[in-house]
């Protein structure tokens, strides 16, 4: 619909998506909505604060894995920089971990994609009048699988343990003594049950934990 033949109150939407082709098949479709209109459409996590500043979205529409920072820690910043602006998680990874780190990053609702359009939309609209929408399948996982047993610092030396990172090379990065990212490490295998880091690391991932 054209912009002109819009309600004077249409939903302004942020989408953060960095597929291509999905990004424009999601703004398209949300476009065709008469009370919609997508307002901005970034590729990067570390761009959506800029972006939501500039065009100042009611809903930010964020998917998990993005270039940069994850759209769940740029949850955590929309909701610091932009707290008008309500954030709705849609991801292809339905982990229960993911769940409870975007409610603790503020977000007002989770979704998988493989969901209609319409329910979307639907979603957006309730978002906006203060509701929270979850998948309930997610919900009920969610809720079985308890929290994460990783703290914080393990999260981050198990995050910096990619790519073959040596201990050294962690240490340095988080400015950490050697023997303390050790223990990190082996705190981080003995909880995920897991034999060494990277196994540590791919189980973590998979829980929804990083």
């Amino acid at each position: 619909m054209p912009r002109d033949d819009r309600p004077a109150k249409s939903i302004r939407v942020l989408l953060a998506e960095d597929q291509g082709m999905m990004r424009g098949a999601l703004a398209l479709l949300l476009g065709l909505e008469e009370d919609i209109e997508v307002v901005a459409q970034v590729a990067a996590g570390d761009v959506i604060v800029d972006a939501a500043l500039e065009s100042r979205p009611d809903v930010a529409l964020l998917d998990i894995e993005l270039p940069g920072i994850s759209g769940l820690d740029a949850a955590a910043r929309l909701r610091d920089e932009v707290p008008d602006c309500r954030v709705l998680i849609l991801t292809t990874f339905g982990r229960p971990g993911y769940l409870r780190r975007a409610m603790e990053a503020g977000a007002a609702g989770f979704l998988v994609k493989d969901g209609p359009v319409e329910e979307l939309a639907a979603s957006i609209r309730r978002v906006l009048t203060g509701e929270t929408v979850i998948d309930p399948a997610l919900a009920a996982a969610a809720l079985s699988a308890g929290p994460s047993p990783l703290t914080a610092r393990e999260c981050d030396v198990l995050k910096a343990s990619a790519d073959g990172a040596t201990v050294s090379d962690i240490a340095a990065k988080l400015y950490l003594s050697e023997s303390t990212v050790r223990n990190y490490l082996s705190s981080a295998i003995g909880k995920t049950g897991t034999r060494n880091r990277m196994e540590a690391m791919r189980e973590a991932r998979q829980q929804g934990w990083l």
